[in-house]
Parts: structure tokens; sequence; C-alpha cells
């Protein structure tokens, strides 16, 4: 498989961006509604902690993956036979995507440092954590992860949708299958 795509296959750069992101992204709405969901603060912690070192995780792919699109690959060329509104609508999710999980970041990060949790997560204050629900940018976090899993929901739908019942083999294009 080569690093960089081929109009009709993404390269090894991207299908590994892509599936990293995936999983911190499940990992990161996991730890976000255990950690807010917790009655022990100790556990609270730990959750918040791992929380805020895979969202930054997230953003440096995330941006990583924008700067490896418009300076090093090109993207495969749209899947053959979608209409013009099904191409939009791929290429809205896609791009979606993108800035639902970079506003996400920043909002992690304002909330982090508004509240000055980032003290606490990082070693050099001790417990409780704040109330993060007073921070403003935590309402937009919040509202985010919700808009963020139905535009998943939507994706991987989509995703299942071509390979199931349009038999399109399109996750072998993204490395799953031929």
């Amino acid at each position: 498989m080569s690093i960089k795509s081929s109009p009709s296959r993404y390269g090894s750069v991207a299908i590994a961006i892509h599936w990293l992101t995936a999983l911190a992204i499940f990992g990161m709405l996991f730890s976000g509604l255990a950690a807010s969901n917790a009655a022990n603060p100790q556990t609270q912690f730990t959750l918040l902690r791992g929380h805020a070192v895979m969202g930054t995780l997230i953003g440096a792919l995330t941006i990583f993956r924008v700067v490896w699109w418009q300076a090093f690959d090109k993207r495969p060329k749209d899947q053959p036979g979608l209409s013009r509104l099904q191409k939009g609508a791929a290429h809205a999710v896609h791009y979606g995507l993108y800035a639902v999980i970079l506003v996400m970041v920043s909002s992690g990060f304002a909330t982090v440092i508004m509240t000055g949790a980032n003290l606490q997560l990082f070693g050099a204050a001790p417990l409780p954590l704040p109330d993060f629900t007073l921070a403003p940018p935590m309402t937009v976090h919040g509202i985010l992860s919700r808009v963020l899993i139905a535009m998943l929901i939507g994706h991987i739908g989509a995703a299942l949708w071509h390979q199931f019942i349009r038999r399109d083999r399109l996750l072998a294009r993204m490395g799953l299958g031929r």
C-alpha cells in the first residue's frame, strides 16, 4: 500500500490518521461521559486526565490530517455512481467532522484553562476539580459532543450502507478489505 492516496484508495498515512482518530474519539466520548457521571472524585480526575490527553492527540491528528491533505496528498475521487446531493453531503459531513473536532478541542482547552483545572490535571494543585458547568466553553463542548455523536452515526451509517446495501466496497478505500 502506498503512503499517498491513489484516485481510488486512501494511502497508508490517511488510513492510519482516520482509524487512530476514530479510536481516540470513541475513547473520548466514553471517558467524557464516564467522567461527568463519576461519583468518586479520584475516578473523575483519572478519567478527565485521560480525556485531556486524548483530546490533545485528536486535535494534533486532525491538524495533521488537514495539513497532509493540503500540502502532501490528494484525496481519492468521489465514489462512482453518487448523485450530486450525495457527494455534497459526504463532503459536508467530512468537513463538518473536522470543524466540530477542532472546536471541541478548543472548547475543552478553554474550559480547563478558565476553570483552573489544568493545575489539578497536571499535578500543581490538589483536588477537588472545579465545577466545569460554570465555564461558558463547556456549554459549547457539551452541545458539540451531541452533534459529533449524530455526525458519527451518519458517517458510520453511510459507510455501512455503501458496503452492505450498495455493495460498492467503499470500506476498502479506507483499508478494510480489497
